[in-house]
């Protein structure tokens, strides 16, 4: 099978030679024309915790309920760059 494969190949060179340059024209032409940008994800893992108590001020939640105790117990993790928090 390979053999005859490589036979009919040498006989018909010309043919080889012109499909391939189809093939490297229509993948040209495909590339350019392709629809997705693919672009890795680089960023970092980030974890978000939004943290709601009705009865108490922004402050008071970051104080209480956020700041002091979670980012406190998050700085003595493992693997943690950075911490950051934001109140609203």
């Amino acid at each position: 099978m390979i053999n005859a494969l490589i036979r009919f190949s040498l006989n018909q060179r010309l043919l080889v030679i012109m499909l391939s340059l189809l093939l490297i024209v229509l993948g040209v032409w495909s590339f350019q024309n392709l629809p997705i940008d693919a672009v890795p994800d680089i960023t970092n893992v980030q974890v978000q915790i939004n943290t709601r108590v009705k009865a108490l001020a922004p402050a008071e939640i970051e104080r209480l309920a956020s700041h002091i105790p979670v980012e406190t117990v998050m700085s003595g993790l493992p693997g943690v760059e950075e911490i950051r928090s934001i109140t609203n």
